[in-house]
């Protein structure tokens, strides 16, 4: 589900129908895309590479290509609750929330992925 999400929000975004397309971000492994406490003006499509998100100095997950993180800051409207950190030679592509916002409303199949993508995470916390 996540790479056909990416997919699709590359065409998307890439689109000439925005008036302000997606930029497209490269990390080194190790650097820092965002820190915890930082503005949630965004969320991350990792188009390549791999990362590590980190609560509080302790690793909470590695995501690879097609993972799409920092939403909860454009949807709360609240700091970053995590660390993320390239592990690798890694591309992000920065959603911004006018284009989010387009997007959950122009498209129900994106809003549903959004949600599953959410209860996904939030069962796996539960289980472990």
């Amino acid at each position: 589900m996540k790479k056909d999400v990416t997919l699709w929000l590359l065409e998307e975004l890439l689109s000439d129908k925005y008036a302000q397309p997606a930029s497209v971000k490269a990390y080194e492994p190790e650097e820092c895309i965002f820190h915890a406490g930082d503005a949630g003006d965004y969320l991350g499509i990792l188009l390549s590479g791999r990362i590590e998100i980190r609560k509080n100095g302790k690793s909470i997950s590695f995501e690879g290509a097609g993972a799409m993180f920092g939403e909860m800051g454009l949807i709360d409207h609240l700091p970053r609750a995590a660390d993320v950190y390239a592990v690798s030679h890694s591309r992000v592509m920065e959603v911004r929330e006018g284009q989010f916002m387009a997007l959950l409303e122009e498209n129900a199949h994106f809003s549903l992925c959004v949600m599953r993508i959410l209860t996904e995470r939030l069962r796996s916390r539960m289980e472990s």
